[in-house]
């Protein structure tokens, strides 16, 4: 596969303009898809594809699209009048998510010179028109995008669209390894794995602690001597755990669970994973700093079991790639109600992945009071400051529900010198009290994806390709309009469910 996904550009047009018209037309083409391409905006590499002016060649290109991994999504653009009845059947076969790019070449009218040629040549306001009701009509999803292609804001929708897209690709080949089971008694972290991979296209299967136990004890002492001093050239390693300390055995395990770990996820193709504190087997610790590197390197991880939040993780890092900005796996805590803004406090046991960091993590050790194992190693650090989305998958039976809130991740209001964990502090959207009350009412789950590489859009973008629900929290939102929102997307799913 090449290091980018990859988009293709489709146009559309038709015989009755003769081959020299046609010509035109493909020449035109190729310089939309330049001009996406040019703008430096998108993070898929746009392909461009011969103009289709007839329904076999549709079908045969969305049957190529489908098969070819590569290729992420496709665009589609009329540049003249395309007459829509040759596209039903290849928009019917099309199994990869759709955005139709409303554009033309020229930004401003030739005012002085337009004739009846230019007027024919250059007549997407009609031909997509014709090729938006027939996606409407056989209820084709796609995200519809408005405007001159070399718009800045255009280019940036459009790669919001192609990071949707790459997550729901990644996704739909992604294998999760659950060691153990979920926490017991907890409700939120169970689901329908079976529903899961007709849904969003990730396998979910269990392994005994004790077969990566194996794989952790059989690490050789040379690999692990390298990773440690990886750790202490990356991170500000407190001296108990440095050469020489008191702790630094306790490193060198933690180095052993990160090798044996990596090295089961890679030999078995896993991109995401769980762990759980309740079932440790042989483990002589929590994994902390091998889970947070792991997610700093794109894997997906839920604690406790929790492979729904492991497995939207894994798709949310995806479409952050080349960002440079973090994503994590994250929980809301606890609050600060006053003075001052009420504020969340995320954190988790241990497992926050440092993309999210503000500056250069401390590791250190500290005792876990749950878990009846060794103090697990970790690395502490404050949130970098920024808006961000939190999102979590809840399974409600019938479907599964997205539940978004926008938040401001800002600094801790005084430093937190005894709490031994990473953490991010922010405000939600529109203030903590409605946040809550909505994510409450949408039954959302208490274990999260916290990200600053994405927004709203991008999930909104996700949520449609995978006919998954997507409910978001944000500035407008008041309690009475989320409910009545929950209230339609329930009838209307339900129905949904009758009709198929």
């Amino acid at each position: 596969m090449p290091d980018k996904p990859q988009i293709w550009f489709l146009t559309g047009s038709q015989h009755l303009y003769g081959p020299e018209t046609l010509d035109q037309v493909a020449a035109q083409s190729q310089q939309i898809q330049r001009m996406l391409t040019e703008s430096g905006r998108i993070s898929a590499e746009i392909v461009w594809k011969p103009v289709l002016t007839d329904s076999g060649a549709i079908r045969a290109i969305m049957q190529e699209a489908n098969n070819d991994p590569s290729c992420v999504g496709v665009i589609a653009w009329m540049h003249t009048f395309s007459p829509a009845k040759m596209w039903i059947t290849g928009l019917d076969l099309l199994r990869k998510p759709l955005l139709h790019l409303h554009t033309q070449l020229n930004e401003a009218l030739p005012w002085s010179t337009i004739d009846m040629d230019f007027m024919n040549l250059n007549q997407a306001a009609h031909g997509d028109r014709e090729f938006a009701y027939v996606q409407t009509r056989i209820g084709v999803a796609r995200k519809t995008v408005a405007g001159h292609a070399s718009d800045p804001v255009v280019a940036e929708r459009i790669d919001g669209w192609a990071r949707a897209a790459a997550g729901r690709a990644h996704l739909r080949g992604l294998k999760l390894a659950r060691f153990g089971d979920n926490m017991r008694d907890v409700a939120v972290t169970e689901g329908d794995k079976v529903e899961a991979e007709l849904r969003f296209g990730v396998s979910v299967n269990t392994y005994g602690v004790n077969d990566l136990v194996a794989v952790v004890d059989a690490v050789p002492d040379a690999s692990i001597d390298l990773l440690v001093t990886d750790y202490a050239e990356t991170y500000r390693l407190s001296a108990e755990l440095a050469r020489g300390g008191e702790r630094h055995d306790s490193l060198r395990y933690a180095a052993r669970i990160e090798i044996g770990l990596r090295s089961f996820l890679d030999d078995g193709g896993f991109g995401a994973f769980t762990t759980n504190f309740q079932d440790l087997g042989g483990l002589r610790q929590l994994p902390g700093l091998a889970v947070q590197r792991l997610m700093a390197d794109g894997y997906g991880f839920g604690g406790e079991g929790d492979w729904k939040t492991s497995a939207l993780l894994a798709a949310v890092k995806a479409m952050g790639t080349g960002t440079g900005r973090g994503t994590s796996f994250m929980e809301d805590y606890t609050y600060h109600f006053g003075p001052g803004e009420p504020k969340i406090l995320g954190a988790h046991m241990l497992e926050v992945c440092p993309t999210i960091a503000a500056a250069q993590p401390s590791c250190e050790i500290h005792p876990l009071g749950i878990g009846d194992r060794e103090d697990p190693v970790r690395l502490v650090f404050d949130a970098q400051p920024g808006p961000a989305v939190v999102v979590g998958l809840a399974d409600m039976g019938d479907r599964f529900r997205l539940v978004a809130n926008e938040v401001t991740v800002v600094e801790p209001d005084e430093p937190l010198p005894k709490l031994p964990v990473a953490r991010a502090v922010w405000k939600p959207a529109p203030s903590l009290s409605t946040s809550a009350e909505c994510w409450l009412t949408a039954g959302g789950p208490h274990h999260t994806v916290m990200t600053q590489a994405v927004g709203a859009e991008v999930l909104r973008d996700f949520a449609q390709m995978a006919a998954t629900e997507l409910v978001l929290i944000d500035s407008a939102t008041t309690p009475a309009s989320f409910t009545d929102r929950l209230r339609w997307n329930s009838a209307y799913h339900r129905l949904a469910l009758g009709i198929s």
